[in-house]
C-alpha cells in the first residue's frame, strides 16, 4: 500500500507506540494525584510540553494540552469572544479555514458576533492588506490559518499578526497543517493563540495542544477540575500527551532535512501529473506552500471516482479535505478560489510523510494516468467537453 494522505493522519510511530505503552499498562497513575505511582505520569506530561514549547519557540507554561487541534481552535475562538464581548464583537477569518474555524465563527455569529470572511486569490492567499483593510476598533480577534489543509498555501503570518497586534486584536493561527514543516519561533512571531495535533505528525489521535501567548487572558472552553493550571480541565490523555512528546524529539532529529526531502517528492508529484495527464490545474500557491501537500484539480471527473480507483491500486488519497470526504458537497476551500462546482468535485490531494519513496511517487505517475483515462472515458462530463470540442 502506498499512503499518500498524511494531511489527514498519520501512522504513529514505532518510537512513539514505544513511548505511549507504559502509561497504557503499568504507569496508568492519575498525573494529578501525590502518591509515586502518579509521578511517573505527571514527569511525562511536564517532559512532552517542554519539548514541544522548545520546538515552536515558546515557554512550557503557554502549552495547554487538549483533544485535538479542534478543540485548541475552538478554545481560542469562543473563549477570546466570550471573555472581550465587552470591547467589540467583530472577529476576522478566511472562507478557507479548517470547518473547526469556521463551524466556531457561525456559531458565534448565532450569539450576535459579526464575522468577516476575507476571500482568498486564486492561489489560496490572504494578504496582510486585506486584514488590514477589514480591521475595525471593535476587531477583538484574527484567524488566520498557518498553511491550509487542502491546497497547501502558506499565509504570511508575521505580516498579519503585526497589523493585528498594532491595531490591538489578538491573532489567532491554526498551525495543525505546519507543525513539524516549517520552521516555528513563536517568541519572535506575532501570534497570540496557536493550534496544534499530535496525529499530524505521526503522534496518536486523540490530542492536541494550544499555544497560549503569557500574558493573553480568555476564558475557559472546558469546565471542572484544576488540570493544565487550572486552564483546561479534564484528566489528561497521559499516554497521547508522551507519545506526543516522542513524536517532537522526532522531528528534533529529522525535521528540516525531511522537510527538504518531502518537497521533492511533492515537486515530482505537482510537476509530472499535469505533463502526464491532459486537463489538470494544479490548485495552491506554487511557491508558498507547504512541502507535503500536491493538490490538483482533474477536469471532467469526480474525485470520488479517482480515490475508489487508487484504493483499488493501493493508494491511498483524498478529494478535498479528509474531515469531508464523507460528503458529495464540493470543496468550500477550492469555491473559494474560484473554481466551478464541476471542477471543484475533481479534486485530489496527495499528501506525504516520512515513510514515502521515490519509488511510490514513479509508481503513482505510472499507474494515474490510467486511472484518469478510463475514469473519462464513462464521465458524461468528459463525453460533453469532446463533443464541444468537435472530436
Amino acid at each position: 500500500m502506498i499512503y499518500l494522505d498524511h494531511a489527514a493522519t498519520t501512522q504513529v510511530a514505532p518510537e512513539v507506540f514505544a513511548a505511549m505503552k507504559p502509561f497504557l499498562q503499568d504507569q496508568y497513575g492519575n498525573p494529578s494525584s501525590w502518591y509515586r505511582l502518579a509521578h511517573a505520569s505527571a514527569a511525562a506530561i511536564d517532559e512532552a510540553r517542554q519539548r514541544l514549547a522548545e520546538y515552536v519557540g515558546a515557554s512550557p507554561r503557554e502549552i495547554y494540552f487538549t483533544g485535538c487541534g479542534s478543540e485548541s481552535d475552538n478554545w481560542a475562538i469562543k473563549a477570546t469572544a466570550w471573555t472581550l464581548r465587552d470591547k467589540g464583537r467583530h472577529i476576522i477569518t478566511s472562507q478557507i479555514e479548517h470547518h473547526a474555524v469556521l463551524h466556531s465563527c457561525q456559531a458565534l455569529e448565532q450569539d450576535g458576533f459579526e464575522v468577516t470572511y476575507l476571500a482568498p486569490d486564486s492561489t489560496g492567499l490572504i494578504a496582510p492588506e486585506q486584514v488590514a483593510e477589514a480591521i475595525r476598533d471593535d476587531t477583538i480577534l484574527v484567524s488566520i490559518m498557518h498553511g491550509n489543509n487542502e491546497v497547501g498555501t502558506v499565509h504570511p503570518i508575521e505580516e498579519i499578526g503585526a497589523i493585528c497586534r498594532e491595531q490591538g486584536a489578538l491573532f489567532h493561527s491554526d498551525m495543525v497543517q505546519t507543525l513539524g514543516k516549517l520552521p516555528l519561533n513563536l517568541a519572535d512571531t506575532p501570534v497570540d493563540m496557536a493550534a496544534f495535533s499530535a496525529h499530524k505528525v505521526h503522534g496518536s489521535k486523540g490530542v492536541g495542544a494550544m499555544y497560549l501567548r503569557r500574558g493573553v487572558k480568555i476564558r475557559k472552553l472546558l469546565d471542572g477540575g484544576g488540570q493544565e493550571s487550572d486552564r483546561r480541565a479534564g484528566t489528561e490523555n497521559v499516554a497521547g500527551i508522551a507519545g506526543f512528546g516522542k513524536a517532537i524529539e522526532l522531528l528534533q532529529e529529522h525535521g528540516d532535512t525531511e522537510s527538504l526531502r518531502l518537497t521533492v517528492l511533492r515537486d515530482k508529484l505537482l510537476e509530472g501529473i499535469p505533463e502526464r495527464i491532459p486537463h489538470v490545474i494544479v490548485t495552491g500557491h506554487r511557491t508558498r506552500r507547504l512541502p507535503h501537500i500536491a493538490s490538483f484539480c482533474i477536469r471532467y471527473i469526480e474525485g470520488e471516482g479517482i480515490l475508489l480507483s487508487l484504493d483499488d491500486a493501493d493508494i491511498c488519497a483524498s478529494s478535498g479535505s479528509a474531515c469531508t470526504s464523507g460528503s458529495l458537497e464540493a470543496s468550500h476551500v477550492l469555491l473559494a478560489l474560484g473554481y466551478d462546482h464541476a471542477t471543484a468535485h475533481g479534486s485530489l490531494r496527495l499528501s506525504l510523510g516520512r515513510d514515502n519513496t521515490e519509488e511510490e511517487i514513479d509508481h503513482v505517475l505510472e499507474v494515474l494516468p490510467g486511472i484518469i483515462a478510463r475514469l473519462r472515458e464513462i464521465s458524461p462530463l468528459w463525453a460533453d467537453a469532446q463533443r464541444h470540442r468537435g472530436i
